[in-house]
């Protein structure tokens, strides 16, 4: 464990420091119990002096200890100043989270893509791959403008999907080019398209779900064969964009 533990930590709570290093901070006790549940490499962990007092803390600590994870411990005080929330549960680490390459990623009958296009919120970022994770999707493209799954917010909020569910990030050429060599059909979520109930599911699909603001950029919609919607009760004007996506997600696995 590098004796700056402590100053990485605070890099890479910003976006340049986690891309120049390939590295991240999971905070809390089962973002890191998901994290080693998934084998993800860790570079080290930092706990409260007291973490080891309940039951659960002592049995991570045991399972730090098992997968060779160097342990530094603090002062409750220094934990707060490392911690991204505003009550730290006494253990966060720095480990290396998956990527994968765009090519990897590719939908199959009965596991479709889902296409992250400018999701700026964390917590939506994260709802989002939870979500993908949890019905069976292939992976998840994350287009430019959407917040890095390797933020902090994201990873609380995907509950140990970022570890498990292949994810790459891609630019608008990739993904039009992405689509075409693997004969991939996109559906791009938006307010005026077909009713998820009357479009015939494709053998490989990518769904892209945008900014709940601004929904899917037009220039990502072009690529898309057909704008899919879920219907909504009169006077509704959207759904969370995670929302939608799980809607649409089910709907197509369940007509598979």
């Amino acid at each position: 464990m590098p004796t700056n533990l402590l100053s990485l930590v605070r890099d890479l709570h910003r976006r340049k420091g986690r891309r120049r290093r390939g590295l991240a901070v999971a905070e809390g006790v089962r973002l890191v119990e998901e994290a080693l549940g998934a084998g993800v490499p860790f570079t080290g962990a930092v706990v409260a002096d007291d973490f080891g007092r309940t039951a659960r803390g002592a049995a991570l600590l045991e399972a730090l200890a098992a997968h060779a994870v160097p342990v530094e411990e603090v002062t409750a005080r220094i934990l707060v100043q490392l911690a991204d929330t505003d009550t730290p549960q006494g253990v966060l680490a720095v480990l290396e989270p998956p990527r994968s390459q765009l090519a990897e990623i590719v939908p199959a009958p009965g596991a479709p893509v889902l296409v992250v296009d400018a999701v700026q919120d964390p917590g939506n970022v994260g709802a989002l791959l939870r979500t993908a994770f949890a019905l069976g999707c292939a992976g998840a493209v994350l287009l430019a403008g959407s917040a890095d799954p390797a933020n902090a917010k994201v990873m609380r909020a995907a509950m140990g999907a970022t570890f498990r569910l292949p994810w790459a990030p891609a630019i608008e050429g990739e993904l039009a080019a992405w689509a075409r060599n693997a004969d991939i059909t996109l559906w791009a979520a938006a307010g005026d398209g077909t009713p998820v109930g009357r479009l015939a599911r494709p053998e490989r699909l990518g769904l892209v779900v945008g900014n709940e603001g601004a929904g899917v950029r037009p220039e990502i919609r072009r690529l898309a064969q057909a704008s899919v919607a879920v219907p909504l009760a009169r006077g509704a004007e959207s759904l969370n964009v995670a929302v939608a996506a799980g809607i649409i997600l089910f709907e197509v696995l369940r007509a598979s």
